[in-house]
């Protein structure tokens, strides 16, 4: 019975679903989601230099601690 009725349901959504997006996005939603990109990119850039920094930092303190 789910099954009969599940049918023309999808049929009925599958119809009112729009073919084609009729939108503008303006310049400033445009730069505001070109700024949203740039940031997380560069968080997700600084995160991992900051993690890959860190050992080198404590193995270049470490050798010049043993040089002097």
């Amino acid at each position: 019975m789910f099954v009969k009725l599940l049918r023309p349901l999808s049929i009925a959504l599958a119809l009112s679903a729009p073919l084609a997006a009729q939108a503008y996005t303006g310049p400033g939603l445009g730069l505001g989601a070109i700024g949203v990109a740039f940031g997380l990119i560069g968080s997700i850039l600084l995160a991992i230099v900051s993690v890959v920094w860190y050992p080198i930092k404590r193995l270049v303190r470490r050798i010049r601690g043993r040089a002097r």
